[in-house]
């Protein structure tokens, strides 16, 4: 079984990883997803959690591990539609339910 990026580091001999800051055509970023034959890249001026498809060799500058970003709440909730929202009537509906205490989600937040 391949590890992430084990494909991209074979044919394209280059320190693909979760983390590692890029440069893609003079843009900055951080690896954030393993996209096959592509790398997940969320660039500095996109909202956290917005993944662009780079190839790994197309003017792309590979520095040293950083941090991603976090997702902002909202964001969170919309991937949360995304995956329950075809039970619910409508999106407020969903986001009644979204808000509830008892998902887990919700727990320990003040």
């Amino acid at each position: 079984m391949m590890n992430q990026f084990d494909y991209i580091k074979q044919h394209y001999a280059v320190p693909a990883a979760i983390g590692r800051l890029v440069k893609v055509n003079g843009r900055a970023g951080v690896i954030v997803k393993d996209c096959g034959h592509h790398l997940g890249v969320n660039f500095d001026d996109d909202k956290p959690g917005v993944i662009r498809h780079c190839h790994p060799t197309w003017e792309v500058e590979y520095g040293e591990i950083g941090s991603i970003r976090k997702t902002t709440k909202s964001q969170q909730r919309y991937k949360r539609y995304l995956e329950y929202g075809d039970g619910f009537k409508n999106f407020i509906e969903f986001c009644y339910w979204d808000a509830s205490p008892e998902n887990e989600w919700n727990r320990g937040a003040a």
